[in-house]
Formats: C-alpha cells, sequence, structure tokens
C-alpha cells in the first residue's frame, strides 16, 4: 500500500518503539486473527503513521497522543485518497489501535471516545472479481478428474468444498480431518474471528470429498494435504499460496480465464441466492456477520435491471453506406 500521495503531515513527533506488548499497534495487530489480516492492517496503519509523523512505521507512532482533530484530518485524507471500503477499514485499524492505547492506560476515557467518533466514508463500488459460470466449474471439475493421481482427487474435492460451502483460503487450509463427518457430510469450519460454522457437502461435492479420503487415509491432521509432483502424499498444512495455485494450474488445464479463489466464495454466493436460498442462510453458511455483506454478491438486482434496459428500444438501425 502506498503512503497517499500527499505533502502535508500532521507533524506529531516519532516515538522510540515500544516493547511489542506496551505498543498499541503491536498489540492491536497481535490480536487479529491470522497473518494476512495482520499484513494488511500493518500496512494501513503504516500509511496512517505517515500521514501523522512522516515516518511509515506504526510502531514508532505516538498513538496515545492522538485526539480528534488528528482522527478528522486523517479520516478526510483517506476519503480523498481511497475508495469507501478502503478508507473504512484504514478506519477500522485506527480505531483498533486507540482502543489499545485505552486499554493500555495510555489514554484517558474522555480522550478516547472522542477521538474514535469519526464518521465512516460513505459510498459504495462494486465488488472486485467475478463468477464462474457453471460450465467452468464443470470444466474444472473434468480437469481434475483426468488426472489419475491423488493430486486430481485432492483437487477435485478442495474445489468442491470452496464452491459449495463457500470457503475461503485460509478456512480451506485450516480443515483438520475431524473437520468432516463422512456420514453426515457435515464441515465444520473455523472462520474469521474464531467464529464456528457447519456446512454440508452432498450430491458430487460429497462424492469428490469420498474418493479424496480413500486415498488420503484416515491418518489425524490437515484435511488436505500436500501432493508432490511425482505424485506423493506429504505431511504438513498447505498453504494460502499453494491453493491459489493449485486453483491456477486447474484454470489452465480447462481452459477457464483467470480468477481468484474468492470469486469462488463469490460464485457460491450468488448461486444459492440464485436458486432461491434464503439470504440470511446463505450468509449463516457464508460465515457472514452481516446480511447485508451477503447481499453485496446478490446478482439478481443486476439481472432486473438488464431485463427493465430492455423494455426501452433504441430506434437505431446501422449506418447507411
Amino acid at each position: 500500500m502506498d503512503i497517499i500521495p500527499s505533502p502535508e503531515i500532521i507533524n506529531l513527533a516519532i516515538v522510540e518503539v515500544q516493547p511489542i506488548d506496551r505498543n498499541p499497534a503491536g498489540v492491536y495487530l497481535a490480536a487479529l486473527a491470522n497473518d494476512r489480516a495482520r499484513r494488511v492492517q500493518r500496512q494501513a496503519l503504516d500509511t496512517i503513521a505517515g500521514i501523522l509523523t512522516g515516518n511509515p512505521d506504526c510502531l514508532a507512532c505516538p498513538w496515545a497522543e492522538l485526539r480528534y482533530s488528528h482522527t478528522a484530518a486523517i479520516r478526510a485524507r483517506l476519503a480523498e485518497a481511497y475508495k469507501a471500503a478502503t478508507a473504512n477499514r484504514m478506519l477500522s485499524a485506527l480505531r483498533g489501535t486507540l482502543k489499545a492505547a485505552f486499554l493500555l492506560d495510555q489514554i484517558d476515557a474522555r480522550d478516547y471516545q472522542k477521538a474514535i467518533e469519526v464518521k465512516s466514508v460513505t459510498g459504495s463500488t462494486v465488488p472486485a472479481g467475478r463468477e464462474l459460470q457453471p460450465g467452468e466449474i464443470s470444466a474444472l471439475m473434468a480437469a481434475c478428474e483426468n488426472d489419475p493421481g491423488p493430486a486430481g482427487s485432492r483437487d477435485a474435492a478442495m474445489i468442491a468444498v470452496m464452491y459449495a460451502a463457500g470457503l475461503r483460503r485460509e478456512e480451506v487450509i485450516n480443515l483438520d480431518l475431524e473437520s468432516y463427518e463422512l456420514e453426515t457430510g457435515a464441515l465444520k469450519i473455523l472462520g474469521k474471528r474464531n467464529k464456528e460454522r457447519i456446512a454440508y457437502l452432498v450430491n458430487g461435492a460429497a462424492r469428490a470429498m469420498a474418493d479424496w479420503l480413500a486415498i488420503r487415509g484416515a491418518e489425524p491432521g490437515p484435511l488436505f494435504l500436500p501432493v508432490n509432483k511425482g505424485g506423493r502424499i506429504g505431511a504438513g498444512r498447505m498453504t494460502t499460496q499453494a491453493v491459489y495455485n493449485m486453483l491456477a494450474k486447474r484454470a489452465a488445464e480447462a481452459s477457464v480465464k483467470d480468477f481468484s479463489p474468492h470469486d469462488m466464495r463469490r460464485t457460491f454466493v450468488s448461486d444459492l441466492l440464485d436458486a432461491g436460498a434464503d439470504i440470511a442462510t446463505v450468509a449463516k453458511i457464508a460465515g457472514h456477520s452481516s446480511v447485508a455483506t451477503t447481499a453485496r454478491y446478490d446478482r439478481r438486482p443486476e439481472e432486473a435491471k438488464k431485463k427493465a434496459a430492455g423494455l426501452l428500444h433504441v430506434p437505431y438501425h446501422g449506418r447507411l453506406i
């Protein structure tokens, strides 16, 4: 993330880096759910630290000295430089760090409450990424079925859970063998902020998982294991990058245009809503804390707008030669 392109700095003094357990930014970051969240929010705090002091290092920023005038100025800079969703995520990191400063007794309650009273940035954006078509999902599964090695079965099962249960990359690799009940198809997922939820694998997804489990065996440990180029199943947990690489490989084999792992999740939400599933149920399966988040991936309003556009006729017949 780049520093905001503004020559103006609020000019708070840089401070000596405190021990991590006394540093508000360090305490806030340590409490986040995973390494990816810590990396993203560290970038956000570094950017804000750059605005405040000219030094883009959140661990050397005097967070306890911030008052409402500072946070209001930060909000204004972020609103100018970023889309609303990004600006609000960065403000969330700022509020979290100020809360840590308060809990560490580095800022009094009155100053803390005033400092966090900055409003969120308004605005909305169309979700990035794309949805996969049914034919593309079929092509990906066919590419896996055409691979006779263990990786083919594993990848089919991974794609099945990402599409049929809407899992994030981190959630896929954190599944253990005991997370899945073969008899019922129940899949216990540990999501963001350590929230557990249950999804169910049925029909083709359940068959793909059964085929993988027959190869994987009953040894406790991660549900999905690494497979080397020679087809040997390894030990240990896969990485999120390995999930990304797997999808890229299968997409190339299936002649499916590029998509991200999150596009599988987006497709899961959209297809369930299209099929008539209740949006509250879809939100629970997806692990969304708010139905509003689920609604952002609902393509039905776009189809309605497309249909409405067809009600008008533009009287253009082509150029006359």
